[in-house]
């Protein structure tokens, strides 16, 4: 699996923006931007698919900006790479529920499907609001405290 530097982005200005919510006011793309490290116009892109996947809110004018549209423990890491990527795991684009193999490449199905499974166990159960507060679900820490997770093969 590949995290896209879209995806990589979108979380960290959601991450942004949870961390900066209790403030109230709308937060500027800009200040997104210059804290992420993230290129302006790109993140633009990011932040319109976000609000039309209803994980941000926007607001025009002076005071504008953008907010998170609901409490940062009801999004998951999930949803925002949904919202600027699709679908979580594809196989040359497609579903691996689309899939079908024939002969000696039957057993690749359930391969992707666990695999699929497995991602989404990770990314579904890890909230913006347990990232902002550096509170990982304890088996997430428990994967990435093992000494193989942070090796190269």
């Amino acid at each position: 699996m590949r995290i896209s530097a879209r995806a990589d982005y979108a979380v960290r200005a959601v991450l942004e923006l949870a961390v900066r919510q209790g403030g109230g006011d709308p937060v500027k793309a800009e200040s997104i931007a210059a804290a992420q490290d993230i290129p302006h116009k790109f993140l633009e892109g990011i932040l319109g698919d976000l609000r039309r996947a209803g994980v941000v809110d926007s607001r025009r004018g002076g005071g504008g900006g953008y907010r998170l549209a609901r409490a940062a423990e009801a999004i998951t890491v999930a949803d925002v790479i949904r919202a600027v990527d699709g679908p979580i795991v594809s196989v040359r684009g497609v579903r691996p529920t689309d899939l079908s193999y024939a002969g000696s490449a039957e057993p690749l199905l359930p391969l992707w499907i666990a695999l699929r499974a497995n991602v989404r166990r990770i990314l579904e159960g890890v909230t913006v609001a347990d990232i902002a507060a550096d509170a990982l679900p304890e088996p997430v820490r428990a994967l990435a405290a093992e000494p193989a997770a942070w090796e190269n093969p």
